[in-house]
């Protein structure tokens, strides 16, 4: 799967600016291919100016039209490509230290329920005033190819958050942003029950927890008394056998939405754990 922060940071293509390596903010009109999955180890948030793009997480699909704009937390997605009309966006990267830095301040006068965050992924932001005016105000910066000054920006940004935090009317983002102020590194377990259906590397899986690998290992062990590779085929082989009671496709297509790329393989090791054949299986919900 492609780093979308890595990838947009380092590209020559893009026209963008950067805070210190940990804000990203670019002006592109990528041509991709027609669906691509991508991960990151930063929230973003992506305002659409022309053409159509889909964000499909395990919580859900997201399509994304002019004028448009959403909050996609840290993690992977299958993205589709409409190719009607060019695609053009906004985008920017938020990196947890800029959201701490932005909130720790004014977070804890916010009450909300933290069960939110546990499945949140993605989110449409409704096209409120505050966040007409901040996307507009970006504009000359792009024009002008110029840096903007790195306090202005942060400043831009602060306001930005704390206007979601307190005006957004959603209580998935305002938890979410509550938990990622609060603490030190996201959340493992978060991470790994919202992003194990995608064929990532461990190394990837690590660093969307923001741990090196070793540390990834260590507190993964902590929290699920496994490891990860262990949980992860467990936890697909659960997630395809839920899929195939509900009769919603059919077995090849269930082995690669549940993070198996072999269908071969998958066959196998659901026989192992299950007795039955994925087609046998299926008879169970008759």
């Amino acid at each position: 799967m492609v780093n979308l922060f890595e990838s947009v940071r380092d590209s020559l293509e893009f026209n963008k600016f950067k805070l210190n390596e940990l804000v990203c903010v670019e002006y592109s009109c990528p041509v991709e291919e027609e669906q691509v999955g991508i991960y990151t180890q930063s929230d973003y948030i992506v305002h659409v100016l022309s053409g159509k793009k889909t964000w499909k997480t395990i919580e859900g699909e997201w399509v994304m039209e002019a004028g448009q704009t959403i909050f996609v937390k840290k993690g992977a997605a299958l993205l589709r490509q409409y190719f009607e009309d060019d695609f053009c966006m906004l985008g920017f990267f938020l990196p947890d230290d800029i959201i701490r830095e932005s909130l720790r301040e004014s977070v804890m006068e916010v009450s909300v329920d933290s069960t939110y965050v546990e499945q949140f992924t993605a989110t449409k932001l409704l096209p409120k005033d505050y966040l007409q005016n901040f996307i507009q105000s970006m504009f000359p910066y792009f024009k002008e190819r110029k840096d903007p000054p790195a306090p202005l920006l942060r400043l831009k940004l602060k306001e930005l958050l704390i206007n979601l935090l307190y005006r957004s009317e959603n209580e998935q983002l305002i938890s979410y942003l509550k938990s990622v102020t609060l603490n030190t590194e996201p959340s493992l377990t978060h991470i790994m029950e919202n992003n194990f259906t995608f064929n990532l590397r461990l190394e990837e899986f690590a660093k969307m927890c923001h741990r090196s690998l070793s540390k990834f290992k260590r507190d993964f062990f902590i929290h699920y008394n496994s490891t990860p590779g262990k949980w992860l085929v467990n936890r697909r082989l659960d997630y395809a056998a839920g899929l195939i009671l509900n009769g919603s496709s059919n077995v090849t297509q269930i082995a690669f939405e549940s993070g198996f790329e072999d269908v071969s393989h998958f066959s196998r090791v659901f026989k192992d754990k299950f007795g039955l054949s994925p087609t046998a299986y299926s008879k169970k919900r008759m």
